[in-house]
């Protein structure tokens, strides 16, 4: 069987050709995803590009995920930030969203003018769990129904109140399908509903919208999110596939031009003692994605984040020269390094955006006094064991010192004391980039998936 897996993506088409006789890939190209027009004809380069360099290719299978276009940009509202929020953009983020904002209690006036501007592909509704509070979510309900944009909603809160959800939502013009709630009792996470919900409405809604319709139709198998596909690859190479091992737990870290999306795959229990777990359980596969981190198109957003003056002074470069690089990536997100001051510079904001992404990712430790003396509380996930950290994407993958940007996901015991971050990880790179298409492969062929992903992850 010949296999091929194409990633739309915002910048970048990706196509992986995979013999499953040989049981490796044949070859990979890509080229610009040509969104504004017809994704096709950036389908049709790519193809070209594969086939100057492996020969005529004719697949019998073509499996496609995509975040073109933004991906699937989504809002989460929730009751409490600490509790049913939380748990809305865990569901939301697993599925391969882009969770772009996340509301607690009523949503004022103010905010929903803000997720008007937003202009979301979908909401994701939660809030109180199984016959507690009800009032918020049809509260927000309505107030999402006032908002004048065509996103579609999908419910997971207080199952009490799916009736009167219902009737809001069948005197509205919004599309709403309702769930199992995200978290039914107190601190008891249940995201697969709603996750499998959001996997749906993004085959049914977004494909269309996003101009993939002629893809889906050459296909014939559903399109999903990218970063849903990358999630299931970093999930089989984790964990194995049932009767074959993977490598165990991991980190993996895809630096973009727009965002920088954090996978974890492990069960983040306290790896010390005298430690107290606080907030919601965390899931084994995790995703987090950051809107204000990307190399390009989010360059601003993240240097507005740092402080400039001590930057400078660790690059050995002018904070001027610095400024002048950040401008002009953000005008022209095609710039490329042109000498060595401009490489280092780039380098350097890479090892940031992978430095705060991780720390936004992992738990933290904060210190706590009882009669029997100090103890520590752990928010969020441990880390601090991982034994792989995997760089994916291209800035990342291209840069001549990958090492050096993927310090930034490790522990540095006198800087960041309070963060779980892995101590003393094993820096591993997906050169290929093929997490995503053996994501897509092992709905069909996971051991084969398993092998390659063994194969093409390699130590740096």
């Amino acid at each position: 069987m010949k296999y091929l897996t194409v990633d739309f993506g915002s910048t970048y088409t990706k196509l992986t050709a995979i013999d499953s006789e040989a049981r490796k890939v044949l070859g990979t190209a890509s080229a610009f995803t040509t969104i504004e027009t017809d994704v096709m004809e950036g389908f049709r380069n790519g193809m070209r590009n594969l086939e100057e360099k492996i020969g005529k290719f004719e697949y019998e299978r073509l499996l496609c995920c995509s975040s073109a276009a933004g991906g699937l940009k989504m809002v989460a509202l929730g009751l409490v930030p600490e509790l049913t929020a939380k748990a809305a953009k865990m569901a939301a983020s697993s599925a391969g969203a882009k969770v772009v904002k996340t509301y607690s209690f009523e949503i004022s006036q103010a905010e929903q003018e803000e997720i008007y501007q937003i202009n979301p592909d979908l909401v994701l509704l939660c809030g109180g769990t199984d016959g507690g509070n009800k009032e918020v979510i049809l509260a927000n309900a309505k107030r999402l129904c006032q908002i004048d944009r065509n996103f579609s909603i999908i419910a997971a809160g207080n199952k009490t109140a799916s009736y009167e959800l219902e009737e809001i939502f069948k005197h509205s013009d919004k599309k709403c399908v309702i769930t199992e709630n995200v978290m039914p009792q107190f601190n008891v996470i249940n995201i697969n509903p709603a996750k499998q919900k959001i996997k749906e409405l993004f085959i049914s809604r977004i494909i269309e919208a996003k101009g993939l319709t002629k893809v889906q139709k050459m296909s014939g198998y559903d399109i999903i999110p990218t970063p849903l596909a990358v999630l299931t690859g970093c999930e089989l190479l984790s964990k194995g596939n049932g009767r074959d091992e993977g490598i165990g737990d991991l980190m993996a870290v895809d630096l973009g031009g727009a965002t920088t999306d954090i996978y974890s795959m492990a069960k983040g229990q306290p790896t010390i003692g005298d430690v107290v777990t606080k907030g919601l359980p965390e899931p084994y596969s995790k995703r987090t994605v950051e809107g204000d981190l990307g190399m390009r198109y989010s360059l601003t957003a993240m240097a507005d984040e740092i402080d400039m003056e001590l930057f400078s002074d660790e690059l050995g470069i002018e904070q001027k020269k610095i400024e002048e690089w950040i401008d002009k990536c953000a005008n022209s997100p095609a710039t490329l390094p042109a000498n060595e001051e401009e490489a280092r510079i780039e380098q350097g904001l890479a090892r940031n955006a992978v430095k705060v992404a991780v720390e936004r990712h992992c738990g933290y430790f904060e210190p706590a006094y009882t009669p029997m003396g100090q103890v520590f509380t752990l928010t969020g996930k441990d880390l601090s064991e991982v034994p792989y950290v995997v760089g994916i994407g291209g800035s990342i993958i291209n840069n001549s010192n990958p090492e050096k940007i993927l310090s930034g996901a490790a522990k540095a015991a006198s800087k960041d004391p309070m963060f779980a971050k892995p101590k003393h990880p094993q820096y591993m790179l997906d050169k290929k980039y093929i997490f995503a298409s053996m994501g897509l492969l092992s709905a069909f062929e996971p051991k084969l998936a398993l092998s390659i992903l063994k194969k093409e992850i390699t130590k740096i």
